[in-house]
């Protein structure tokens, strides 16, 4: 369950740049700014009006990537103490120059809104898209959120690659980071952080660095996060983010000190022949053999059911491989992956099902395919 949630001269209404068009403000520049036309501009002005004017409570709405979209109430206090927990874990402090570039109709976007008005900070939004430094004019940031695809599209396009030395601080969460990223990441100079959250905790409550000195393996919780596992394994956690209620994950994990690895989810966990595969435990191990091979094509393991082994593993994959058949596929996984942990199928599919907030909704795309 992975969330995450980012220099110009003062304008009234959105700027069209040399490529990208932008719209600045702050706390001190929106009172005297109007209410920008374009629509999506005008979405985050409205937000900071409520939040300028007092409102006390918010309604958002989950992502959906683990069920049904549903919406849920938070508080002002949760929101702000959010905001300050983040400034002072990634020293971001007054004047902090940040790239918004997430929807802010969803958690991650909003919370560098939120972010920029507790905080005091200076924001540059644009609209979402894949990758946000295409055509965005030069100019040195102290923050970004991203999701794992923005980054990557901006550290394999050769227009914008050496642009990520520019963005400062980046966090990223919404989606695992793949291991063709994380070898890219690992060459930055700036520092790139993994979320763990949910909308349900207003942003994150744990991070993992994942290059320079302090890279780990592990998330970091965050000062004032109580926490803990129930009987099946699963995170809990409790704080001033979730106005002190216990909010109950189904994510296995295993906890060390302060900090927790992350093993899977425990509805991702089938029973194939009296043996329990934890599905995002394949896809790692997927993942490992298609870094070797160049694989670039998105996938995830699921199942279906059988007659002998209850509930059988395969494999789904966005797109048909360029240069390998499903045999021979096969074959290079059984090389690194043993027995139960081998997909008894491989299935292609034309297109992955996404969520609103561009995951993958697994059930649905092999619904869908199955269907098809």
């Amino acid at each position: 369950m992975n969330n995450f949630p980012e220099h110009s001269s003062p304008v009234t209404t959105p700027v069209m740049h040399a490529f990208a068009m932008t719209w600045t403000t702050s706390k001190a520049l929106w009172q005297t700014q109007k209410r920008p036309r374009n629509p999506y501009f005008a979405q985050a002005y409205d937000f900071m009006e409520k939040w300028m004017q007092g409102r006390d409570e918010f309604v958002l709405h989950t992502s959906g990537s683990t069920g049904m979209p549903k919406p849920i109430t938070v508080t002002r206090k949760q929101l702000a103490d959010s905001a300050a927990m983040t400034g002072q874990v990634l020293s971001l402090g007054t004047g902090t120059r940040a790239l918004v570039c997430l929807n802010v109709g969803y958690i991650a976007g909003l919370m560098m809104l939120v972010r920029g008005m507790e905080l005091d900070w200076e924001l540059t939004i644009t609209e979402p898209t894949s990758n946000p430094m295409a055509g965005l004019d030069a100019v040195d940031f102290d923050f970004v959120a991203l999701v794992p695809m923005q980054l990557q599209a901006i550290l394999e396009n050769p227009a914008t690659k050496d642009q990520a030395g520019h963005l400062g601080k980046i966090l990223l969460g919404g989606a695992p980071v793949s291991m063709s990223l994380l070898a890219l990441i690992r060459a930055l100079d700036v520092p790139v952080f993994q979320s763990y959250g949910m909308t349900e905790t207003v942003s994150h409550v744990a991070l993992k660095a994942l290059n320079g000195v302090n890279r780990s393996n592990s998330y970091m919780f965050l000062p004032g996060i109580q926490f803990g596992t129930d009987e099946r394994g699963c995170l809990f956690v409790s704080g001033a983010v979730t106005n002190g209620h216990k909010v109950q994950t189904n994510d296995l994990v295993e906890i060390q000190g302060n900090a927790f690895q992350w093993i899977g989810r425990v509805d991702n966990v089938i029973n194939s022949g009296g043996v329990k595969i934890v599905l995002d435990q394949a896809d790692e191990r997927i993942a490992l053999v298609f870094n070797d091979l160049s694989i670039s094509n998105a996938f995830f393991s699921w199942w279906e059911a059988d007659e002998k082994l209850g509930q059988k593993l395969v494999l789904v994959i966005e797109k048909e491989l360029p240069s390998l058949t499903p045999e021979q596929l096969s074959a290079e996984i059984r090389k690194h992956v043993s027995g139960y942990g081998n997909p008894k199928h491989i299935y292609f599919a034309k297109a992955f099902v996404k969520t609103a907030t561009d995951k993958i909704d697994k059930r649905a795309t092999f619904q869908q395919f199955l269907e098809s």
